[in-house]
């Protein structure tokens, strides 16, 4: 976890708070427990938020790990297609030298 995004969270329960106690205190003052309540859900919500972004952090991983891993699988198919291509190409090579040595016409 950053520290951009605990200021970003504290940043977000703060503000939060305050936007709570100035509306509930325009209304009916005295009750804290709204306030002390908006509060908490907003830290949920930033917890929340800060949860999702590890897991997608974790999941990037992931993907690059089997990225990685399917890229190097493609080298040694790629290679091993060429080595019996190759292989391939050198006896029809062979042949048709050989054809051509016995004068096929």
């Amino acid at each position: 976890m950053d520290v951009r995004d605990v200021v970003f969270s504290a940043i977000m329960v703060f503000s939060g708070f305050i936007l709570v106690y100035k509306l509930v205190y325009a209304y009916t003052p005295g009750d804290i427990v709204i306030a002390i309540s908006a509060v908490f859900l907003i830290g949920m919500i930033a917890a929340l938020l800060l949860s999702l972004n590890e897991r997608l952090r974790a999941l990037e991983a992931e993907v690059k790990e089997h990225e990685r891993s399917l890229r190097v699988s493609m080298r040694s198919v790629e290679e091993e297609v060429q080595n019996k291509l190759g292989g391939a190409v050198k006896k029809l090579d062979e042949l048709r030298e050989e054809v051509l040595r016995r004068g096929y016409r």
